[in-house]
């Protein structure tokens, strides 16, 4: 499964309690829109350690990287990447 999917998935079934992939647009900030809040960024952490593998540093937990699928997506890109 690519990255994305299984953002969106662990997402939409943890956070949103659906199965319906129109309730989540990739570009919506998960603490604006009250998707997510901090205990749940915490989660999506320990997620991206465990499921991908990508150690997130104390320096990486800004919303620039994980507010988002898309900023997921992307921090996830650059960690492989590097």
């Amino acid at each position: 499964m690519a990255v994305r999917e299984q953002l969106r998935s662990y997402i939409l079934e943890n956070f949103l309690f659906t199965d319906d992939p129109s309730a989540l647009v990739d570009s919506d900030s998960f603490l604006q829109k009250g998707i997510i809040d901090s205990t749940g960024i915490m989660e999506v952490i320990f997620f991206l350690e465990d499921e991908l593998g990508i150690q997130v540093a104390d320096t990486e937990m800004v919303p620039e990287n994980l507010d988002s699928v898309d900023n997921l997506v992307a921090f996830v890109g650059r960690k492989k990447a590097a």
